[in-house]
């Protein structure tokens, strides 16, 4: 596999792992959502100043106002995040 479709594969594997321990395996729940970040990205949880700023996050994320985050969201989610780590966020 190359670079890329190694990365699509643990981006899948990786929703897969959190998604379906509270209810649906097609997405994650505020709880789930909540242990995958505290698991899979612990600086970004240790960079936020209140729980507040992080619920909002969440809360931003849920674009069909389901209460959970499909991975489609989910993509959007670490795309965001790969774009703010590397200064490539889209100029306003």
């Amino acid at each position: 596999m190359t670079q890329l479709e190694t990365a699509m594969a643990i981006l899948m594997k990786t929703f897969d792992t959190y998604a379906g321990s509270e209810g649906s395996k097609d997405s994650l729940s505020k709880g789930e959502v909540k242990t995958l970040l505290e698991k899979e990205l612990p600086g970004l949880l240790k960079a936020a100043k209140n729980q507040d700023a992080v619920d909002k996050m969440l809360k931003g994320l849920d674009f069909n106002g389901d209460s959970e985050v499909d991975f489609n969201e989910f993509v959007v989610l670490v795309a965001a995040l790969t774009c703010a780590c590397h200064n490539r966020a889209p100029k306003k």
